[in-house]
């Protein structure tokens, strides 16, 4: 997930904790035991046929990559709560909807917002989060999806989600 630095990410109090507490983790004691194993790993010699080596460098890169991508999740992120009972899309809220004619219910925001939910997630920035922000219930949007179809969304239901 590519995300400049003028993207806004809505995020929950709890969410927002939670991401904080990851990056805090894996800026501290889990590049810590990275780092010595890959200098472990260095100790044994020949780093060519190192698998130990090869392994704990892939996921220092991992670690790092998800450093950089919580980083700027969080310098981005509005933290707060869902709005209440409302008639109208909003990130941070389930939508219940029909796409297409199918019933769908789905959270829009940040897939970091959902944590452990089954839940879909759809972001403002995706076609049919684009098409469905601010639109009241009862109302049909259209969008176009990637593959150049045009897609109706009848809105049904907006609550905020609860996590």
């Amino acid at each position: 997930m590519s995300q400049d630095s003028t993207t806004t990410t809505w995020l929950t109090q709890e969410a927002y904790d939670r991401l904080n507490g990851e990056l805090a983790d894996l800026t501290g004691p889990r590049r810590d035991e990275v780092v010595a194993r890959i200098a472990q790993a260095r100790e044994e010699g020949d780093l060519k046929e190192n698998g130990g080596y090869h392994a704990a460098k892939e996921e220092q890169g991992k670690i790092e990559a998800r450093i950089r991508q919580l980083t700027v999740l969080l310098r981005t992120a509005e933290v707060g709560e869902a709005r209440g009972a409302t008639d109208e899309v909003a990130a941070g809220n389930v939508i219940t909807a029909a796409i297409a004619g199918n019933p769908t219910v789905f959270l829009l925001g940040s897939r970091e917002i959902a944590g452990d939910s089954d839940l879909d997630v759809y972001s403002e920035g995706s076609p049919l989060g684009a098409a469905i922000l601010g639109a009241k219930v009862g109302s049909t949007v259209s969008y176009t999806a990637p593959n150049g179809r045009v897609i109706e969304v009848e809105i049904q239901k907006v609550e905020p989600y609860t996590g």
